[in-house]
């Protein structure tokens, strides 16, 4: 395992938040409405579900394709929030496509949208679960630009909108304490969206052997998750199920709900079974701890997987692509030659 420390600059981080009146009444009765692991309805069980049922949510680029992760309604959703989902968009004149930036709020209706690579295709596909706390899902910052970013490399890119709020380990300002529901639901999204991705890698392009995912501050932590939970959270759905939910290797930028009172996360045990790793964060951190970071990193290291590290002295959070200074313009190298170290941009058989 390899250590670096670089020195950057402080970013500041844009984050919403819905209404939770439901779980807020909750909050006063001292507990969450229970979930029950159910099987979602209106499908056959074990069949394969078949591609289609596209549907537009958020503004993307013309012509990829986006579908829905479940064929009917999702799991668990009794109890969760039913406001209607919606776009939140902000003036962002450093955005790398245009002047604005989306954040998606009360998805209950979890889809992933697929960017095929740009040139040459080198088999590898990587499924990018954006950050927002478990509250929102930041679609551009962390999710469209950064696919752009992977697809020029010859990579196809699969986008998570996952379920949120309130779908996994987040703190919860109107209770003020940590939530932690079971199951959670946006765990059972991204395994669900690893399975589809595997299963259709074939008609993707794609060798099902070179399947990663990349996760930004949330979405880090269903990177860490999605690496070291392999039995499903959900009940079978069709025969998608069958295959496994482990990526082939695993990318977290600024992970967070790893650290637990000075410990990792007792649910994430890793294990020689954890994919080669990833792991970049900055010290300076004001809303995840470097513990995040570092807890996981010695966990890796004492389960002998291969993993490279990068702490940065500066860098603040939610950095992304768009500022012109460290770690913003180092990781993309970083990360670049790491995929190639482990093989993920080459491709014999292309």
């Amino acid at each position: 395992m390899r250590f670096f420390f670089r020195v950057a600059l402080t970013t500041t981080v844009l984050l919403g938040a819905s209404g939770l009146a439901l779980e807020l009444a909750h909050c006063f009765a001292g507990q969450l409405p229970p979930l029950s692991l159910e099987t979602p309805r209106a499908t056959a069980p074990l069949e394969a579900w078949p591609v289609g049922d596209t549907e537009r949510v958020w503004s993307a680029p013309h012509g990829l394709v986006r579908e829905p992760v479940w064929p009917g309604e999702p799991p668990n959703m009794v109890g969760a929030q039913s406001d209607p989902e919606s776009v939140r968009v902000a003036k962002t004149p450093d955005a790398l496509t245009g002047d604005r930036s989306e954040t998606v709020l009360n998805v209950s209706r979890p889809t992933m949208t697929i960017y095929p690579p740009k040139g040459r295709n080198t088999g590898a596909a990587i499924i990018v679960f954006p950050g927002g706390g478990f509250r929102v899902v930041a679609i551009t910052l962390e999710g469209t630009e950064v696919c752009d970013w992977i697809t020029a490399r010859g990579v196809t890119c699969i986008l998570s909108k996952y379920r949120v709020p309130g779908s996994n380990h987040y703190w919860n300002p109107q209770c003020r304490r940590v939530i932690d529901p079971k199951p959670p639901r946006a765990l059972q999204d991204a395994q669900r969206t690893i399975r589809l991705v595997r299963t259709r890698a074939a008609s993707l392009g794609v060798d099902p052997h070179k399947i990663g995912v990349m996760g930004f501050s949330a979405g880090g932590y269903l990177v860490a998750q999605t690496s070291n939970i392999f039995e499903s959270s959900y009940a079978p759905v069709d025969g998608a199920d069958r295959v496994s939910s482990r990526p082939d290797f695993a990318i977290a930028f600024f992970p967070g709900h790893l650290c637990r009172n000075g410990d990792l996360d007792p649910g994430v045990r890793v294990t020689e079974r954890t994919p080669p790793t990833f792991l970049l964060q900055s010290w300076d951190d004001p809303v995840d701890p470097i513990c995040n970071s570092t807890l996981y990193a010695r966990a890796l290291n004492d389960a002998n997987v291969s993993a490279e590290v990068h702490l940065f002295a500066h860098g603040g959070h939610a950095f992304a692509l768009r500022r012109n200074h460290s770690p913003d313009t180092v990781w993309p190298g970083l990360l670049e030659n790491w995929l190639d170290q482990i093989g993920m941009l080459s491709n014999p058989s292309r």
